[in-house]
């Protein structure tokens, strides 16, 4: 029986900010001595030299004796202050490097986009199933699917797997040794995976930037231009480098995040708490700022704030966004404006054979090996527009439906409502239906890339957090029981709640963590 695949959204997507894995040559991985590869003369390299040119030292740090007193200030507080989590118990106690290296790999790739909280039960989980990398290359992607359901970003766990199966018949099992190295060869790692694994397990001083780096710098070095812009990027990613203790790497990249994660949060940060507070330019302004409005004068120039030669400094805060004194140090760094997401709709059905030998079944297809939800089950569901009438929604499922399971006569779809999912780039809309195959002789025969699970099984199969709140809906309503206004019901089940200040500290632990090279959800979403 031949089956077309609907789309549910976009299928092809890219990744943000990482590099392409693709045409790059093979070398040798083994040394710790490998070096990077010299940087192509163009663009990039003019606009480095442009931004080295027109900075002013404000935006810097002085001398070493500066460097020296933020490293110790800042790895100080973490020796005190840094959470107990599962990755750096691990890490800490082991001494083979490449299982340690595996170890970070995992922490990092699951925390990205994804709040510690959570990633802790996944992490444990999957260390327990496939402690070494030769565990998990000997996963199927099933398997891999299976754990990683509910964690979101899908693509995060296929590469995981693709990369242990590389290094594992590529290299013996043995990790690459350097930043350069792993993101040369890892699939899906960047520049800040690649620089966090180096500097934990291998102690390379190479510095990282993530979500939380960014902030602390910003606000450090009171940069108020966009940080995603690719100068601000370049000078960020040169005082990461700066600053990074080669004595201990790895601890002070994780301080740097810490510290941003728990302290200098996105909104109400804890500047009191703050071990780099006496160097912190934001902090400075703000107090500047807060005596100039005490003493009615207007604001005056700071012999140490910014004062480039000539024009516009690229790092500082726009004229077209003047200071806001109620934001203080939350000035730095300001957020450009995001594009929201496109909004899409699909019609879905859940099909159940209540008389199924063996107990109550339903349909789930799997979706393609590339793209949105690689690899994942779904129920049956084709992409509609917005304004069709519910009639060619239910014509256009029905469709659907018989190309897996064949004819069924005398079809009655019920419409139980919508839920909406958002995705970071996809706003989608599922028109959810229902139907109940009371009267038909149980249907046992589906073609490949179909199957008939139970409801138990359904909750512990490899479907997204989308496919959980359909199911929620269908368990809730039963089929041919919504009437009127009913039927236009809408789930709010991706709403989340507004937390109160008292709240902020709890939260931070939950804070999740940003990595610049974390992948885009056109590849991998929740």
């Amino acid at each position: 029986m031949k089956k077309p695949r609907a789309a549910v959204g976009n299928r092809s997507g890219h990744r943000k900010q990482a590099s392409s894995q693709e045409g790059k040559e093979k070398c040798a991985f083994g040394s710790s001595q490998a070096k990077p590869s010299a940087p192509s003369a163009g663009p990039a390299r003019q606009q480095k030299a442009l931004l080295q040119a027109s900075v002013s030292p404000y935006h810097l740090f002085r001398d070493v004796a500066e460097v020296t007193a933020f490293q110790e200030s800042l790895l100080g507080w973490y020796d005190q202050k840094k959470r107990d989590l599962p990755w750096r118990r691990l890490v800490e106690g082991e001494v083979d490097l490449d299982r340690r290296a595996y170890a970070v790999w995992v922490s990092e790739v699951m925390l990205q986009q994804t709040q510690v909280a959570t990633v802790i039960n996944y992490y444990t989980r999957w260390m327990q199933k496939w402690p070494t990398l030769q565990d998990l290359a000997s996963a199927s992607l099933e398997e891999v699917n299976q754990l990683w359901a509910g964690l979101g970003y899908y693509s995060r766990g296929r590469w995981l797997q693709e990369g242990a199966r590389k290094v594992v018949e590529e290299l013996g099992g043995h990790m690459p040794r350097t930043a350069e190295t792993l993101q040369q060869f890892l699939p899906g790692v960047g520049r800040y995976t690649a620089g966090a694994i180096a500097s934990i397990a291998f102690g390379q001083a190479a510095g990282v930037v993530d979500g939380n780096v960014i902030r602390v710098l910003c606000r450090v070095r009171a940069i108020g231009a966009d940080p995603g812009s690719t100068l601000v990027s370049q000078h960020l990613w040169s005082l990461a480098q700066q600053l990074v203790d080669p004595a201990r790497p790895g601890d002070f990249n994780q301080a740097a995040m810490e510290l941003g994660a728990i302290v200098c949060t996105p909104q109400r940060p804890l500047c009191s708490h703050c071990p780099v507070q006496s160097l912190c330019r934001a902090r400075q302004r703000v107090e500047r700022e807060q005596l100039s409005a005490s003493q009615s004068l207007p604001g005056s120039c700071d012999v140490e704030e910014c004062a480039p030669n000539s024009g516009q400094c690229p790092l500082c805060v726009p004229p077209t966004e003047p200071w806001d004194q109620t934001l203080g140090v939350t000035n730095f760094p300001r957020k450009a404006s995001r594009k929201p997401p496109r909004e899409e709709c699909s019609a879905i059905c859940v099909l159940e054979q209540p008389k199924a030998l063996g107990g109550a079944r339903i349909l789930l297809v799997q979706r393609p090996n590339s793209g949105l939800l690689a690899g994942l089950w779904e129920f049956p569901s084709v992409s509609v527009n917005a304004e069709a009438s519910g009639q060619h929604q239910r014509e256009a499922l029905q469709q659907e439906l018989q190309s897996w399971v064949g004819p069924l006569p005398d079809m009655r779809l019920h419409h139980l409502g919508q839920v909406v999912h958002t995705f970071s780039h996809i706003k989608m809309t599922y028109q959810v239906y229902g139907q109940v195959l009371e009267e038909h002789t149980p249907v046992t025969i589906v073609p490949p890339g179909a199957r008939w699970l139970t409801r138990e099984d359904f909750h512990t199969a490899a479907v997204s957090t989308a496919m959980k709140k359909v199911f929620r809906m269908y368990e809730g309503q039963q089929p041919g029981t919504c009437k009127g206004s009913k039927r236009s019901q809408v789930a709010t089940l991706s709403k989340r709640k507004k937390s109160s200040p008292g709240q902020q500290v709890l939260e931070s632990f939950f804070r999740p963590h940003v990595p610049t090279d974390a992948p885009s959800l056109n590849t991998a979403a929740q």
